[in-house]
């Protein structure tokens, strides 16, 4: 799907990223995968997007509260998406048509610099985080019985380490660790954290 540069040209703001830099950190990835889980010929293939909307007052990046009525990560912080549907010819499709379902985001309001690395969950999701520059519509329209709230978190919180926690459980007897970042009344920890952290160190390199 071809994407065009949707912002005017004018300044960067945050932390000194402008849309320029924040395009090159993506020109060359190194792409490899992680998470708690494995690799599989029956994964369930997923993608998100992971969105950056430019404010007057900095970059922000837009997470989702799925629905407390959903059967896979109920309650949960989140990014926009969902899995690959066969009639997806590639994650970036997927990721910008679940996007614009889930929260009314227009595809043509969004420019795809890159992706992160590949996250491979316990419970046999492999999710392709593709990164997008987003020029926000008026306002958000979360799908109904799958976003229960649209938000935004500062990306200078994001690129912060202090805000990269190291937290571990049990989980079906077997220890794990996992990032958790409190960002005001809320903890994004699991694969979105992890996703977070991973865009933290894309953007710093």
């Amino acid at each position: 799907m071809e994407q065009r540069d949707v912002f005017p040209a004018g300044p960067g703001n945050g932390r000194g990223l402008s849309r320029a830099a924040i395009r090159a950190h993506f020109l060359a990835p190194a792409i490899g995968t992680r998470g708690n889980g494995t690799r599989e010929a029956d994964n369930i293939r997923a993608a998100v997007l992971v969105p950056l909307i430019e404010r007057p007052h900095g970059w922000y990046v837009l997470l989702t509260l799925r629905s407390a009525d959903l059967s896979d990560h109920a309650g949960q912080i989140s990014f926009p998406g969902g899995r690959i549907e066969p009639e997806d010819p590639d994650a970036v499709h997927a990721a910008l048509r679940e996007a614009e379902e889930e929260v009314g985001l227009p595809t043509n309001h969004v420019e795809v610099v890159g992706r992160l690395d590949t996250w491979l969950t316990g419970t046999g999701f492999e999710i392709t985080p593709v990164v997008g520059l987003v020029r926000p519509p008026e306002s958000f329209a979360p799908q109904p019985g799958e976003v229960a709230e649209v938000f935004e978190v500062p990306l200078d919180f994001v690129l912060d380490p202090g805000n990269h926690l190291r937290r571990s459980r049990e989980l079906r007897g077997e220890l794990r660790s996992f990032f958790v970042l409190p960002y005001q009344h809320r903890n994004i920890w699991g694969a979105t954290a992890g996703m977070l952290v991973n865009l933290a160190e894309a953007l710093t390199r």
